[in-house]
């Protein structure tokens, strides 16, 4: 997926800016951190989970080309199915990755890519950060790829699990420090995730503090 069209490129970019542009003007988001995201190499960038505005958000902010997974089961309605195919989303299966799911976005953090995973597994049920599942410790480790922690408020609020249409708020969105391949040496996978998730409740907190 290295080697895109240049319509492909362009497109991006552009979906990329209006997007930007109406969730600044819609909810005034704002992102905090950019510094902290790596300009080259495989980047698996987790962040918590409050809503389904979650993934476009985190990646909006990023000034590289962002890959994201989607069930495949919303591959299924024509017209947003064009739209995930037009960004190379990642199907995966509805109860995590599947095999296919994991081995494209393994290829992807090899060839030096961006890829957003949530860890959690699900949205939250109560706007906190639920313990982490391990498996993105893996995808970094065997691609060498650096582990962005993100971090997301306000989502929640906007658009809560049981509501049908987003509502109006304030999101936020902060990048933290990265933790980098080199730091992987002589860490267990447990202790990877522990210490993203560590990070990303850092971010989090940040953004809570800043909000008050």
């Amino acid at each position: 997926m290295s080697q895109r069209s240049l319509p492909s490129r362009i497109w991006y970019r552009l979906l990329q800016r209006f997007l930007q542009l109406l969730a600044i003007v819609v909810y005034r988001v704002r992102f905090s951190g950019r510094e902290n995201i790596p300009t080259s190499g495989g980047v698996l960038v987790v962040s918590n989970h409050q809503s389904h505005l979650d993934p476009p958000l985190v990646g909006i902010g990023v000034p590289r080309r962002m890959n994201y997974l989607a069930r495949k089961t919303l591959f299924r309605f024509k017209p947003f199915g064009w739209l995930l195919h037009s960004v190379d989303a990642i199907p995966i299966d509805r109860d995590g990755f599947g095999l296919g799911g994991i081995k494209e976005s393994l290829k992807r953090l090899k060839h030096d890519e961006m890829v957003v995973v949530f860890p959690e597994g699900t949205r939250t049920r109560d706007g906190q950060i639920a313990p982490f599942r391990a498996g993105f410790a893996t995808l970094a480790v065997r691609s060498n790829a650096a582990i962005l922690p993100a971090a997301v408020d306000g989502t929640y609020q906007a658009f809560p699990r049981g509501k049908k249409f987003p509502g109006p708020g304030r999101i936020r969105v902060r990048y933290g420090r990265p933790i980098l391949p080199s730091e992987f040496a002589g860490r267990s996978e447990h202790e990877l995730v522990a210490e993203a998730e560590r990070r990303v409740r850092a971010c989090f907190d940040a953004l809570r503090h800043e909000g008050r």
